[in-house]
């Protein structure tokens, strides 16, 4: 089996990560009472959609980052891309979570958006060259 080293590395910050966006949801859900949905609670619906979002996107960008990492795919591409996915992360929640919209969390998007495009289309042309 093909180790994954630097997939490893970026495994271990984004599910650290994952905890302040579960816990700053389930603080204002204790803090408001309210037990299911936003309840009309902004500031709940922003931290619930920062939480969203990351559970919607991370996953299947490390998935597809570990599997161009077993396949392959040069270090410098790997760290590249963990780096953009994390940087794009911070400032997409961060904005989400403090104004709800601006430029940063757009471009958070874009930097989660260019590694998810990047390892996928490793992975269909390691996939394409191997048969």
């Amino acid at each position: 089996m093909q180790s994954i080293p630097i997939s490893a590395v970026f495994i271990g910050i984004f599910a650290l990560l994952q905890i302040p966006l579960t816990v700053m949801v389930g603080l204002r859900r204790a803090i408001t009472g309210i037990q299911f949905f936003d309840g009309g609670d902004q500031t709940l619906l922003r931290r619930m959609r920062a939480h969203g979002n990351y559970t919607e996107t991370v996953p299947i960008v490390l998935l597809a980052m570990a599997a161009s990492e077993a396949t392959g795919a040069p270090a410098w591409m790997l760290w590249a891309g963990g780096a953009s996915l994390l940087i794009g992360r911070l400032m997409h929640a961060a904005i989400l979570v403090l104004k709800g919209w601006g430029l940063p969390r757009a471009l958070g998007m874009i930097l989660t958006f260019v590694p998810m495009l990047g390892f996928g289309a490793w992975c269909l042309s390691r996939a394409w060259l191997a048969h």
